[in-house]
Parts: structure tokens; sequence; C-alpha cells
């Protein structure tokens, strides 16, 4: 932020304004590496603390049953809430200053910002719940396949009873309690079966590249089972990333004066939509949990499946009534004569866009944070900061499919052209994307119905000699 800043205040990093007609002058290369390396650090600051900064703030919470499941929940309502505050601020008050001011201030602001974050997060630094790390869990997981795939030729044990299992050997990977065995990916347990290769000895460590414990085969079936939900959240970030691409182009053509002076900019029309995000998180939290409560009997109303569920469902609808709402807008171009016209003000106002990004802001609280809330939970404890890592990636990779989509559509159909688009059928491609959603819902209903929730059992204690293990 501090090399974005200065390349918008120092002139010798920037361009020299331009005047009236005059035709600007192009940055130069070294002008262009600075911004570059400064968005580059960006990138690699944001993938540092986006991950981490989530599955740190849920591990703060701690139960005083530690049979009780961690509110979680309540956490990451108010932590994409803030999430939210922010980026509102962001697309309004600081674009403000950025148009009025001067970039200087619009960088300069932000910058000032994360310093202070990094003060306050300092100064509370002793208070936090940290854990202890416990070695690499990238490793864990390879030394698991590595040793399933020597061990691919030997029978399989049909008693999980005889695999193997050392809780002293886990301690430190499973605060939380042991993950018990599954049936599922059996081809992995051949890593946690006992052999004579082994040389196994009590008092001693095995060989982790010949033999693992079943909480460390655990961990990787853990990580696998999440992937079909994970592919699942691709197209609805693919059907969000619309909101900043053609809805903007849709607006440009639109009425969107608030008054006779004040013209409401195109890229503002997303506060709507995180309006939205942060009114649904309100009421989510305050009152549909007590209501479905009731209803489920969960503490947390629903599941998190079922949050993601209703988010895919309600981004269909949003994806759907876009499609109409570019219909209306064609149809008032060619009542008023401006087909052929991409420069003229189409006389509709641009509210009607309201609708489709309050839906996709209401089904943003709903399947986000759900699917965030998803891979925290069912990932093991040892892995939330790289799980959390795979839901940004999901997003990442939506913005990739719908770049690849644009293009096979600009390709083979005249539904998006370049210069006019009055003359092209962004509704089909609205509708398109309905399509694909509507299928991508059955395929998440399906994974959803086989899934296989993390068994996690709390570790043995001896209450007057005798063994209590309680499991989740």
């Amino acid at each position: 932020m501090i090399v974005l800043t200065l390349s918008a205040a120092l002139p010798q990093l920037r361009p020299p304004p331009c005047a009236g007609d005059q035709v600007c002058q192009e940055a130069n290369g070294s002008q262009m590496a600075v911004l570059y390396l400064s968005l580059l650090f960006a990138a690699l600051g944001s993938g540092g603390i986006r991950p981490c900064v989530a599955a740190f703030g849920a591990e703060q919470f701690v139960e005083e049953d530690p049979t009780q499941p961690k509110k979680t929940w309540v956490f990451f309502n108010w932590y994409y809430f803030a999430l939210g505050v922010s980026i509102l601020l962001a697309s309004t008050v600081l674009v403000y200053i950025q148009d009025n001011v001067g970039w200087s201030w619009g960088l300069g602001i932000p910058t000032l910002a994360m310093a202070l974050s990094i003060i306050v997060f300092l100064i509370g630094y002793p208070l936090y719940r940290n854990l202890d790390p416990a070695g690499s869990p990238h490793t864990r997981v390879l030394q698991v396949s590595v040793a399933a795939f020597r061990k691919r030729k030997i029978p399989s044990i049909s008693d999980p009873k005889f695999l193997y299992v050392n809780e002293e050997l886990d301690a430190s990977i499973s605060t939380d309690g042991l993950l018990h065995h599954t049936k599922q990916l059996k081809f992995l347990d051949k890593a946690a079966i006992v052999t004579e290769e082994d040389s196994l000895k009590s008092s001693e460590k095995p060989n982790f590249w010949r033999l693992n414990t079943v909480h460390r085969v655990e961990e990787l079936k853990s990580i696998l089972r999440m992937l079909p939900i994970w592919a699942a959240g691709i197209l609805f970030a693919t059907s969000n990333a619309q909101q900043n691409t053609f809805s903007l182009q849709q607006a440009n053509t639109m009425e969107r004066h608030l008054t006779k002076s004040f013209v409401i900019p195109s890229a503002s029309m997303s506060v709507f939509g995180m309006l939205s995000v942060l009114i649904t998180i309100v009421l989510y939290d305050r009152l549909l949990v007590r209501v479905a409560r009731r209803i489920t009997g969960l503490e947390r109303g629903i599941n998190f499946l079922q949050r993601m569920a209703i988010g895919f469902f309600i981004a269909i609808i949003a994806t759907m009534v876009a499609g109409f709402v570019e219909v209306k807008r064609k149809h008032a171009a060619s009542a008023s004569g401006l087909i052929d016209s991409p420069e003229s003000t189409i006389p509709i106002s641009v509210f009607w866009l309201v609708p489709q990004y309050s839906l996709h802001g209401i089904a943003e609280a709903f399947m986000v944070i759900g699917h965030l809330e998803f891979f925290y939970n069912q990932a093991p404890e040892s892995m939330r900061s790289t799980a959390t890592a795979l839901f940004w990636t999901s997003i990442s990779a939506g913005d990739y499919t719908s770049t690849l989509l644009v293009t096979l559509v600009h390709k083979y159909s005249d539904w998006l052209p370049n210069r006019n688009l009055n003359k092209g059928k962004l509704e089909y491609f609205y509708w398109l994307l309905t399509l694909l959603q509507a299928l991508n819902i059955v395929y998440y209903l399906i994974c959803a119905k086989f899934y296989t929730f993390k068994p996690l059992s709390h570790k043995t204690e001896h209450v007057e000699g005798v063994e209590l293990t309680t499991q989740v």
C-alpha cells in the first residue's frame, strides 16, 4: 500500500496529468513496474491474511464444555459483516475521495488504516489464543499418500481396530480430539496397516513414509471429501462475477440521474448488493437463527450445508431475474429508437438493476459464509488455514471460469457484442448461466447428501478407573 500510494503521489512514478482535449501521455516502463510491484505485494499480503485471519479468529472461541461444538458460526457471520462494511466504505467514501480529492489521499487513507491495524494486532497479541506449530500438515498428507502407495499390493483389513493408532504421537495435532476411521477412500487405510517391514516398536516413532496413524490418514480423507463441495462454489462465484462486468455495462446505458446535477456512478450500484449482504447477516443472526432453532433443534438453526443450498437457490433466481431485466432494458431501447445508439442514455431507470444486485447479496450472505464455515469446521484442526485458503481459491476459480465462459460465448455466438450491448443477447448469456447453476445445485445436493461429516472424538479421560470417550 505504501508503494501504491507513492506511485500516485510522486510525479516521478506516474505520467503527467492530462488537461482538456490533450492526448494523455502513457506511463513508461519503470512507472508500470512500480505499479505492478505494488499490486504483487498486495496479492502476496492478501494471500497471507485472508486464509489465516478467519481461521485464527475462529480459534479464539473456546467452549467451557469441550464436548459442545464451538459457536464459530457467530464469528463467521460478524467477520463477514465487518468485511462487508469495509468494502462498502471503500466503494463509496474512498471512491468519492479518489474522484474529488485525489488518488494520493484515496490510497493514503487505507495505507494508514492498514498500519493502524498492525499496531492494534500487536497490542492485542498477548491476549490471543495461540496454537503451537506441530509440523507441516502438507508433509503429513504427502507421507500418507506415499505410504498408501507403497502398500498398495497388500490386502485391506476389514476390521479398523487393527489399524495403527497412537494417541500420544498425535497429541500435538489433535487438541480438539482424534479423528475416527471412516469407510470412504479405503485405499488410503493401507497407510495405517502395520506390516513386518515396518519394524514397529512401542517406544519408537514409526517411519511416517511407510506407516501412519488413523488420525493422519483421516486428515487426508477429510480434505479429499471437501473437494466436491469446494467445486460447487466455483459456478456461484462465476455468477457473482457478472455484477462487476455486464451489470456495469447495463448500468452505463441506463438513466442514472438521481437529481439534475447528481449522476449515480455505475460502479456504485454494487452498494445495493453489499447492503443486502449486511442486512441479511443481521436478520439471519438475530431472527432467522432463532426461528429455525425452534424447528430443527440445532443451536445454529440450520447447518452450513443447508445454508449453502439456500444461497445456491437464491443465486439462480438472481441470475434469472438479471436476464428478464435485460429484456426490459432492450425493449425500452427499441421503443425509443436507440438500438443503434450505444452512447445514448436509454429512458429506463438504473434502479431496475437493484433486484439482481440485492438477490446476489442475499445469496452471498447465505452461501459464502456457509462455505467458509464448512471449510473451517470440516478441515483437520492442523489444516484450517489451508482449508480457508481453498475457500478463496474457489472464488478465484469462479472468476477464471467466468472469463473462459465469456470467451467461448464470444467465439461461438453473437450474444455479447463488443461495442453495442443493445444489439446483443445478454439475456441468453444470463439464462445459460442460470441453467448451469441449476445443474450445479443438483450436483451440490447429491454431494451434500452423501457427504460424511468429520468423525471427531475427544480424548480418553480416566475417571475412577473408567475410560470415558466422547464422540462428536
